[in-house]
């Protein structure tokens, strides 16, 4: 069974992975005009990444209902990882893209640092006892 927060992952994953779709869409097409190269290149990384890592959370959402104990815990903790990495770096590169000023500066290094540090703690889970038959 499947709990709240594993629920609001799986929305998170489809919805990222469906902005992702329609941001590949958009670059290739809305932002194909002169230019728009760099607003075009930043809509594509951040589209490319969205896509991966939506994927990425939905991963680590279905391995942790077949773990226990701490390879639980390392499961939950890269899927938050890859979430805020989702939001702070894609979030950064589309609003470079379209011009918004955002609040805080480095937001997209440390939303990077986010989805490494989710993949460094995926592999790490694999080596963490608490894997079911």
């Amino acid at each position: 069974m499947m709990g709240f927060i594993g629920r609001i992952w799986l929305a998170f994953a489809g919805l990222n992975a469906a902005v992702a779709v329609g941001a590949g869409a958009y670059a290739s097409h809305a932002l194909a005009a002169p230019g728009l190269e760099k607003a075009q290149e930043w809509v594509r990384t951040a589209g490319q990444y969205q896509l991966w890592h939506a994927l990425a959370l939905l991963a680590a959402l279905l391995l942790a209902a077949r773990t226990e104990g701490v390879a639980r815990l390392a499961l939950r903790l890269a899927g938050w990882l890859f979430v805020a990495g989702l939001v702070l770096f894609c979030g950064t590169l589309y609003a470079l893209a379209f011009g918004i000023a955002l609040p805080v500066a480095n937001t997209a290094p440390t939303g990077g640092t986010a989805l490494m540090a989710g993949w460094g703690v995926l592999a790490l889970a694999a080596l963490l006892p608490g894997w079911r038959r």
